[in-house]
């Protein structure tokens, strides 16, 4: 097993403060990794950013068409939004055309991650439902694909024919049975698998123009989606949005919970996840925008990649205090 190497580090005046270390892997379309951090085969949960994974069921089933889903709600089924009105109403117009609404979503309900939003609500004395869930998107494709198949509504559990689905999908995808599999924050199971074995499911969306199939042009679909709707992938303000526009679309990035990113990056070919071991996002978010600096996606000259990979921290005065540093 190969230790875990420093990624990123924050430094206050000229001490270093704090390390945050992980692992980062690249492979290519034949699943060969190509550059590595760390230990590509550290094994962990990919989280949310296995969402257009679990998406590709929708798609290859014909329940996608068979709904009349458009691309707004194929980068929704993929997305860990901020729970405004464009994604809480696409959500509930989605619900409404398949005969269903908020109480058949198994999500559950969080404030929202957009402000504006979730200050309404407390002014109205409101609590938030499941659509402001950021996970309520690829809840409403479960449910699609749930009615599709005539399956029974709860969807979540591990034996369901949606899950079940969708874990062949990440295998398959991934080159490699799952090591295991717990319940999400969203209670769907998120399934375990190497980093290698992530990153070389993000280079099979990458590589996807290449072969012939449903599964190929369910890849294409999702990845398209996700990169003309960033903002629904995520939400304006989000890193997963900011960094998707600095690309100019060259990548598909998403991240998930506990400082894990994966890009998926068509013209080269390329896939890449990473792992943060302290799970934070600081420095997930730096990390990947350095590695999308490495491949020659992003510009290192752009804000955004100056913010997140040397990004001066400043005080509440705005006093800067220190600076980011990334190691890749």
């Amino acid at each position: 097993m190969v230790a875990a190497v420093n990624l990123v580090e924050l430094w206050r005046g000229d001490i270093l403060e704090s390390v945050h270390s992980g692992h980062a892997v690249v492979c290519d379309g034949a699943g060969q990794v190509v550059m590595a951090w760390g230990d590509p085969e550290h094994v962990t949960y990919p989280r949310s950013s296995a969402k257009m994974i679990q998406a590709l069921p929708l798609i290859e089933s014909g329940a996608a068409d068979a709904w009349g889903l458009d691309e707004e709600r194929l980068a929704l089924a993929c997305a860990s939004h901020k729970g405004a009105p464009m994604h809480t109403t696409r959500v509930t117009a989605w619900l409404s055309a398949l005969g269903l609404g908020e109480p058949d979503l198994r999500c559950g309900s969080h404030m929202p991650g957009d402000r504006p939003t979730a200050e309404a609500l407390v002014r109205a004395g409101e609590r938030p439902c499941q659509i402001h869930n950021n996970c309520s998107g690829k809840h409403a494709g479960f449910l699609t694909l749930a009615r599709h198949l005539k399956a029974g509504p709860e969807y979540v559990e591990i034996d369901h024919p949606v899950q079940q689905a969708a874990r062949a999908a990440f295998e398959e995808t991934a080159g490699e049975e799952i090591a295991g599999w717990g319940v999400d924050g969203c209670s769907a199971p998120n399934f375990a698998a190497s980093l290698a074995g992530t990153a070389r499911a993000m280079a099979s969306f990458a590589t996807a123009g290449q072969r012939a199939g449903a599964r190929a042009e369910a890849q294409r679909r999702l990845t398209a989606a996700m990169i003309a709707h960033p903002e629904l992938v995520s939400g304006e303000g989000a890193t997963c949005a900011e960094l998707m526009r600095a690309c100019e679309g060259r990548a598909a990035v998403k991240t998930g919970a506990e400082g894990v990113y994966v890009a998926i990056l068509p013209g080269l070919g390329l896939g890449v996840a990473l792992k943060v071991a302290d799970g934070a996002t600081r420095a997930s978010e730096a990390t990947i925008a350095a590695i999308l600096v490495r491949l020659g996606v992003l510009d290192a000259a752009h804000p955004v990649a100056q913010r997140l990979t040397a990004g001066v921290q400043r005080n509440w005065r705005g006093i800067a205090t220190g600076r980011l540093a990334t190691h890749l």
